[in-house]
């Protein structure tokens, strides 16, 4: 098989040459240091608070989802894998968190955000709150929201008015580039696999298709994402059909069932201890 018919080593091409797949695992340098953190001038501040929030929502409920595999993945190695793309997801929160505070003119810091919010006042996608189901639906779901943030951070990063905001995203970029290419290694090995396998990663992909939409009308990156997403599918010899939109919107604060119960186990601690500091 050539380099050109392998959907997961084309995505890797793109990024050839870093070297830490785990970006927020193995480098600790700050993705800030010299960045300017005043509020540049014409720059809404509450919009800014706003755009942060919601991406660090995204990255934290995710983080949470992904950090319930642990134990409960098939391998090991998968289960470290898995918890170190968390690690990378809740740095990235936590670096939109705090920029969130610096500009809505709260003041709050990240873990007022995480953990001294109800449901309703989360802004994340709602396909990153659905609960587990099995490896098949780990592996798509990451696929599907890695690519999707990655085309935002890489626009993000060129592009934003923000400092603070582009250079978050130049260091997610890295990131997100390996937990793409993660996922797609699985949706292409379980996809072209076993007819069990194969069964199983068609179901989980029909499962995803209603949430796409919402993905596109908050960030509308799909001319960057549906093409990769197709790639990889095909490379699987599986069929990314299209499916009627879910309706509702998490970013209206428009919230599955299951979001409520996941930040009850995320909030506990800090809710039984309040006034701890984390």
């Amino acid at each position: 098989m050539s380099d050109d018919d392998n959907a997961y080593l084309g995505l890797a091409e793109v990024h050839e040459g870093d070297e830490a797949h785990w970006a927020f695992g193995t480098g600790f340098e700050d993705p800030l240091h010299g960045t300017d953190t005043a509020l540049p001038p014409g720059v809404d501040g509450a919009a800014l608070a706003a755009r942060c929030l919601a991406l660090g929502d995204d990255a934290l409920v995710l983080a949470q989802r992904l950090a319930q595999w642990c134990t409960r993945a098939p391998e090991l190695e998968e289960e470290l894998a898995l918890a170190n793309i968390g690690l990378d997801l809740l740095g990235q929160t936590r670096l939109l968190y705090t920029r969130a505070g610096q500009t809505d003119g709260s003041g709050r810091g990240e873990d007022d955000y995480a953990y001294r919010r109800d449901a309703g006042a989360f802004r994340n996608v709602r396909l990153a709150e659905l609960p587990n189901g099995d490896f098949a639906e780990c592996v798509v779901r990451l696929l599907v929201l890695s690519a999707w943030r990655l085309a935002v951070f890489e626009r993000l990063a060129g592009t934003a008015t923000d400092p603070v905001l582009a250079a978050v995203a130049a260091k997610g970029v890295k990131e997100l580039a390996y937990h793409r290419l993660y996922a797609a290694e699985w949706v292409v090995r379980l996809g072209d696999g076993t007819e069990e396998s194969h069964r199983r990663m068609q179901q989980a992909l029909e499962a995803v298709a209603p949430y796409l939409d919402e993905l596109f009308a908050a960030e509308d990156v799909r001319e960057q994402v549906e093409p990769v997403l197709r790639q990889v599918a095909d490379s699987a010899g599986l069929v990314l059909a299209q499916t009627a939109a879910a309706p509702g919107s998490g970013r209206d604060g428009e919230h599955t069932e299951h979001l409520a119960p996941l930040l009850a186990e995320l909030q506990s601690v800090a809710r039984a201890h309040p006034g701890a500091t984390w």
